[in-house]
Formats: structure tokens, sequence, C-alpha cells
């Protein structure tokens, strides 16, 4: 069986707690890893580490720091396929799926490769008579980020490669699901010649998260995952006294108007939902169709849906593998059978679907839910898989006034070929990120990644201008000189004396 040690101080250290978890292949439903699971001591490890390696990294030059970052960029680059395979193992989505996941966690290393453009200061001068005020930016010292199964590289390099750019160390804690993608991006990070001790990855549960969460030597907490561990995180490391930064859940929605292309429309919603398994915090759940056009929508959605093969990640005729564990399979099921008794119309049910020759896999089909009431629990929840919701209203004003009703407020869509209608969605939604016409508004990585309400506790996104300032605090420095010609009596500068 393979091992998942930790990585603390540049090098591999064994596990020393007693405690491991089962690592599964989705696909087959075999735990053939197992990973360490750090005790409180070896959280102390890990900081002291990097704690260590903030005192000369903190104080590096920006050029040190972008040289090893170009040569990680090029390492990554060469490794796409190996890390995306080690995605594919652990997690179970599709080979291409995974690339693109590497591929989005390249676009924040090539951000942090510019970071000298974005820690340049700003400087007034003479603001009163020989004053000058300047204002910097430095780093916090060592932060660390909590990360979900569903993206066991792209999430990290959202957040680390940003976090040691601008000058801290960091301590990673990813998902014991899926660990061995965080793992190689640090041993290449090291490769790469990143200082022994800046990036550690320390594997573990709740007693890593919570020692983590009040350890007085981190400065600054990450995490993306769910609503309720996001909003206890942000509480608990917040009375701490740290700066936190928590992405929650999402109920993502996507309105359909009677102007839209359907079947443009159709097409976003299959790969949005559907894709990475519905796995992805960005996925629309909840289609809104406007008008009289729900049922050709729907019907359009069932043509496409109905053709997606389903098999192991590694398959490249695959286009959706399992789900992350059989637990989380059973629960996403739980919400499709349980739906029809809450008075939605079932009309696609993927609950009883298995591949031949991995029956053991975490498998469930393709399921769509019609006419689903707001207050059922498959409209509520964040299910996390493959089930798309449709609802159906008679107005754009009801549209936005249901999907504004929702707690969550992490992506949103329209689809329509009206510019006026488009405007006003932007304008009147309430979410942090809005897709015209694009289905999953994942920001760029010069923008940042957030949303709002419940989908967000803390005052900075992910990445971009956003991410920069979470990672470094101002500073503002006042300076008054005195004229040179006011030099002491016996020494001169060659100017003339003010008398």
């Amino acid at each position: 069986m393979k091992t998942v040690n930790h990585w603390i101080g540049g090098k591999t250290v064994e596990g020393a707690s007693g405690n491991w978890g089962p690592v599964t292949d989705p696909a087959t439903g075999a735990p053939d890893t197992r990973v360490a699971l750090a005790s409180v001591e070896e959280v102390d490890a890990a900081v002291a580490s990097a704690k260590a390696a903030y005192a000369t990294w903190g104080t590096s030059s920006l050029s040190t720091r972008t040289a090893i970052l170009f040569r990680y960029r090029a390492l990554l680059d060469a490794h796409r396929d190996e890390i995306a395979a080690l995605i594919t193992a652990e997690h179970g989505k599709v080979h291409s799926d995974a690339l693109g996941e590497v591929a989005r966690g390249l676009e924040i290393v090539e951000l942090a490769c510019g970071i000298t453009t974005q820690l340049k200061g700003e400087l007034s001068t003479q603001v009163s008579n020989r004053v000058d005020v300047s204002s910097i930016r430095q780093s916090l010292g060592v932060v660390a980020g909590i990360t979900p199964f569903n993206f066991p590289a792209m999430v990290p390099m959202w957040m680390f490669p940003i976090a040691v750019a601008c000058g801290n160390t960091f301590v990673l804690k990813p998902s014991e699901k899926d660990p061995s993608a965080s793992l190689r991006l640090a041993q290449l990070a090291t490769e790469a010649g990143l200082p022994d001790g800046v990036l550690n990855v320390l594997h573990g549960d709740k007693v890593a998260v919570d020692r983590l969460l009040e350890h007085p030597d981190v400065a600054a907490i990450s995490f993306v995952g769910s609503t309720p561990i996001a909003r206890h995180i942000h509480q608990v490391a917040s009375a701490n006294g740290k700066r936190v930064q928590a992405l929650g859940g999402a109920k993502n929605h996507m309105l359909v108007l009677p102007d839209a292309d359907l079947d443009a429309a159709a097409d976003a919603a299959v790969s949005a939902a559907y894709g990475s398994a519905g796995e992805r915090c960005m996925a629309i759940s909840a289609v809104v169709a406007v008008g009289s056009i729900g049922d050709e929508l729907v019907a359009k959605i069932v043509e496409r849906a109905e053709k997606i093969k389903i098999g192991p990640g590694n398959d490249p005729t695959s286009e959706m593998g399992p789900l992350i564990t059989a637990a989380h399979r059973d629960k996403v099921a739980s919400y499709v059978t349980g739906a029809a008794a809450q008075g939605s119309t079932v009309v696609l049910d993927g609950t009883g679907y298995t591949v031949e020759g991995f029956e053991n896999g975490h498998w469930i089909g393709l399921s769509l839910l019609d006419n689903v009431p707001t207050d059922s629990d498959a409209y509520r929840d964040e299910i996390f898989g493959p089930v798309l919701c449709v609802l159906r209203v008679d107005t754009y004003e009801e549209g936005v006034a249901l999907m504004n009703a929702s707690p969550f407020g992490n992506g949103t869509a329209i689809f329509t070929r009206d510019g006026g209608a488009a405007r006003r969605f932007q304008l009147e939604i309430e979410a942090g990120m809005v897709g015209v016409n694009v289905p999953i508004p994942v920001p760029v990585g010069y923008h940042s990644f957030g949303g709002w309400k419940d989908s967000l506790f803390g005052d900075h996104h992910i990445y971009g201008n956003d991410g920069i300032h979470f990672y470094t605090r101002g500073k503002v420095t006042t300076t008054r000189w005195p004229d040179p010609a006011d030099a002491p009596s016996g020494v001169d500068l060659g100017f003339p004396r003010n008398n």
C-alpha cells in the first residue's frame, strides 16, 4: 500500500502520530493508499519550519523570489500530465478535467511571477513643507491554507504562489481524501529552488485544522470548502487574531430568458452542472427558465445528458468520472431518491448507475429534476454532485428575486441575446461572480475569485489583487528632512546657507 507522508523543511517527514487515513481510488473503490494524519506536535513542527524560513525569505529580494517562481512555472508545465494523473487517481475526475485544473492553477503561478509590479508602493512628496509620505506593503509571516478535495492542485495554487511571492512562508493542509497532488507541487517547488521550509505540506484532519486556527505563529488562514466549515474557521481564527479568507459553498443559478439561444444554454447547463461530476463550487446546480421555454430547454438538456459517457477518469473516452467517496455518492443519491416526495419531477435518475468491470466504484449517473420547489432539500442544499434542478418562473423580475433570496452568492449566469437585460442582471443580481452567456464565470488570474453572502467569510477574495492584499499589510511612513543648507556649523555640503 502506498503511503503519503508530510513535506516539512524541504523533505519528506514520516507521520509520527500513529493515525492514518484511507485514500480510495474512486473508480474501483479500493483503498490503495494511506495518508499520515498529523498530531498537534507535527503541526507545531511544520509551523516552526515555516517560521525559521521566514527569517530569511521575508527579507529576500523580489528578483530572487520571481526567479524561483519562473523556474517553478516551467517545472509545473513539464509535469502537467503527471500531476493530472495523480488528481484522477485519487479524485476520479477525467484526465481532461484534471489537465484543466492544472492549467487554471498555473495562471496564478504566472501572476506570482509578475509580483514585482503588484508590490510597488506609493509616494506623495511635499505634503507639507519638506514632508513626504510613502506607503509600502510587507509580508505577514507564516500563513496557512486549508484546501478541499475537489481541486487538489488548483486551489492550493490559488494560495501559496502568491503568498510566497509576497515574502510569506506557507503551511498547506490539503484534503486528506486526495493528498498526493499537493505533495508533488511542494516537491517541484523545492526542485525549482524554493528554500527549505518556505512551503510545507501537512496532512491531517480536524486535529491539524484546529491547531492551525489557534497557533500563535500563524498570521493568516485561507480556506475553501463548505459554508458551515468556512463560517467556523472564520469565527475561530478571527477570535485568535488571525486574518481570514474563508470561501464557502454555493448554489449557483443560471437564468435563461425567452430570447436565449436554447441550444447554447442547454450545452452550457450540461457542461456546468455535470462537469467534474458536479463536484465544484462553481457548478450550475439550478437553471431558472423564464416564460414558456422550460419544456423545450429541459428536452434539450435531456438529449445532451443522455449522451455523456461515464467511466474511469483514466479512460480517454470518459466524459465524467465517479464521485470522491462512497459516502458522498450515497448522500448525493439521497437528494434524487427523495425529490419526488418533496414535489419535484424526476426527469433523469442516475442513482442506479454502475460501470461494467468497475462495479465497486463510486458511480452515479446524471440526474435532472424539474419543477423543483424552493423549499425542497434538492434546491436548498449544496448537493455537490451531478444533479441539476430546473425551476420555472414567469418573468425576469421573478427569476432575479428567486435567485437573490438564496443565502448563497457565489457565481451566477444569464443567457440572453439582449444586452440591456444582461446589463440589468449584472447590477441587480446578488453574487460575487457573474457570467453573461458564460455558465462558469471563474475569473482569470489577474482578477479575484469570491462570492457574497454565505459563500464568503472575510473581507478578501482569493488571488488577483485581493489575494495580494490579503497576504500583505500596509505601512505608511511620513518623513521630514532638514534642508541641506541648514547643515550644522562646520559641515559644508556645498549648498548656500539659509541665513
